[in-house]
């Protein structure tokens, strides 16, 4: 029942026009849409890649080796700036990791914490252990370096359990143990080294470090007996400075001669002097402030006359001269960290301004889609009507052809069949030997005939070319007897080409159709026909001097009908006479 409905609402005219127009609205609006709306394109991503930042890693290790630690520290800033976190996050933790070893080296152990707490979220995506083991162990430094030995061992302790190599772990028991002598746990942190004292291969993979490594145990181990002031502790130092100087491990050596110094100190003055001097000497080269300052202090106390004077005075120097450094350092630690900060609000801004545009461009493409989705679905009920229209279009042709052949049936049987019936009964009836029926019957034929002509005209193609005026007058011309005169006013002034094809071909029928009508209800013996043209309209007027119309409507059944319908369809008027006494009289208009 509602198709039903759809389909008779599709067959009014009007109901299509605004259809049609709403649809060809709709498929613009979303071309333009489409084309026009503005293209919210992201912000162009950083291209770094893994090569781009293992380059700088590298630089920095290099400086970091040769103990630049300022540069060292410019550079892992810029490599973690180089890191998308969620790509590159291993190397982004071993930078911001190098970063707050530095910062710990330089003594800013609140900065390194804060920094280290960077990693924290990261380690979890990291299968390797040693990256979360390097991060806990740095905490344990800044909490061992701050005094705040409770935390340190818990950070250690963390780090050990670390699935991590042996000798990681060796190296985490070490600074436990450092730990214990802090807290004067001395027993615990003996029960630790001398285990790992007997353990002789530490590092499978470098002997230097596997040395470097059972030297430092040895020191420690020797620190441990020297709290407790058992004389053992001068062999263990002596057995670690030997692998040292072996090594020639300059950092080592110098905690090394620092510790015997220290040891002998208040026993043998005179021995702990050349060990001092030593570490003072490795200080210098190292450029180690902190150790120069502990050196000079022991030389301070094993020293006397001028001698004690020289050194009282240079760490007198020292101590302002460390100061000094300790300012200028922070100074440019602020700065790089002030650079640092300056990147990294950048980058926030940058991820803000990533953010919306791919807000942006998700709304866009909501949008596209909905549009193709109309544009879509319009293509589909336009397919429909087109379709539909064409098979509507069909059987109204159809149907015209089978109402024109229905037409040209009834004009046949009307017209023809009569006249038809008695030639034929004529012929039958009469002596077609005579030559007065013989003629009659000839004319009655050629009556037949011209009827017939005159039918086929009325139904034939009509040509709207350069012809068109030509056959016009020659359509009109066949109506022309000896009984009927007709006369042209104005025809050839008009300049049938720019009219438009349709309009000829409407005009040509109207014309047409009203010499039938003529013929068959009004009894004339002269027909006027003037064409001309005003104001951008051809007025033809047409007058006969057949039956008139006076006081009355004309029967608008008798042909003239399709004449008022033929007019409507070109934007015509149609105005009849109807104060004719005798004749018809009617004029019509339509635009050009």
């Amino acid at each position: 029942m509602m198709m039903k409905k759809i389909f008779r609402l599709f067959q009014n005219k009007t109901v299509l026009k605004y259809l049609m127009s709403i649809l060809i609205f709709l498929i613009i609006g979303c071309v333009i849409y489409l084309f026009k709306s503005p293209k919210y394109e992201p912000t162009i991503k950083k291209k770094h890649n893994k090569s781009e930042i293992r380059k700088v890693l590298n630089k920095a290790d290099i400086l970091f080796d040769s103990y630049e630690l300022n540069n060292s520290y410019d550079y892992f800033n810029k490599a973690q700036l180089l890191c998308d976190t969620d790509i590159y996050y291993i190397e982004y933790v071993y930078a911001i990791t190098c970063m707050a070893a530095i910062e710990q080296m330089q003594g800013d152990f609140v900065a390194s914490e804060i920094l280290l707490t960077k990693t924290l979220p990261h380690l979890k995506k990291i299968k390797k252990p040693r990256f979360a083991a390097n991060v806990y162990e740095q905490f344990g430094a800044n909490y061992y370096y701050t005094y705040d030995y409770k935390n340190s061992l818990l950070y250690y302790q963390k780090a050990l359990h670390l699935k991590t190599s042996t000798f990681r772990k060796i190296v985490v028991l070490n600074s436990i143990s450092q730990i214990y002598l802090k807290q004067n746990k001395v027993k615990l942190a003996e029960s630790i080294l001398i285990p790992l004292s007997k353990i002789k291969t530490i590092c499978k993979e470098n002997k230097n470090v596997n040395d470097y490594e059972y030297a430092r145990i040895l020191d420690d181990l020797g620190l441990c007996y020297h709290q407790q002031e058992k004389p053992e502790a001068i062999n263990y130092y002596k057995k670690a400075l030997a692998i040292q100087l072996r090594l020639k491990n300059n950092y080592a050596l110098l905690y090394t001669y620092l510790h015997i110094a220290e040891y002998f100190q208040l026993s043998n003055p005179q021995k702990a002097q050349p060990y001092a001097k030593k570490a003072y000497f490795l200080s210098n080269e190292l450029n180690d402030a902190s150790n120069k300052l502990q050196s000079l202090k022991l030389l301070t106390k094993t020293s006397d006359g001028q001698n004690l004077k020289v050194y009282t005075t240079q760490f007198i120097q020292l101590s302002d001269s460390i100061e000094k450094i300790r300012t200028t350092a922070k100074n440019q630690f602020a700065r790089i960290k002030y650079y640092s900060k300056k990147d990294k609000d950048e980058n926030l801004q940058y991820k803000a301004e990533k953010v919306k545009n791919e807000l942006q461009l998700e709304r866009q493409k909501n949008r596209n889609i909905i549009s193709y989705i109309i544009l879509f679905f319009t293509a589909i009920f336009s397919l429909f009507l087109f379709c539909y229209l064409s098979i509507k279009g069909r059987k109204e042709k159809n149907d015209a052809i089978l109402k024109s052949e229905i037409r040209i049936s009834k004009k046949l049987s009307a017209e023809l069949a009569h006249d038809v019936y008695k030639t034929l009964t004529f012929a039958e009836n009469i002596d077609l030997t005579k030559e007065d029926n013989k003629e009659k019957l000839l004319n009655n034929l050629d009556a037949i005939y011209a009827r017939t002509r005159n039918i086929s005209k009325e139904n034939c193609t009509i040509t709207t070319g350069k012809q068109y005026a030509s056959d016009l007058k020659e359509m009109i011309s066949g109506f022309k007897t000896p009984e009927l005169n007709i006369l042209l006013n104005g025809f050839d002034l008009i300049l049938w080409d720019d009219i438009e094809k349709n309009k000829k071909i409407v005009l040509y029928r109207i014309l047409q159709e009203l010499f039938v009508n003529m013929k068959k209800h009004r009894e004339s013996t002269l027909v006027s026909i003037t064409f001309k043209i005003t104001e951008k309209n051809l007025i033809i007027i047409y007058n006969d001097n057949g039956i008139g119309t006076k006081n009355s409507t004309p029967n608008l059944k008798n042909g003239l009908q399709n004449v008022e319908n033929r007019i409507k369809t070109i934007n015509g008027n149609i105005i009849f006479d109807n104060n004719s006494e005798k004749g018809f009289r009617l004029s019509f208009t339509f635009p050009l």
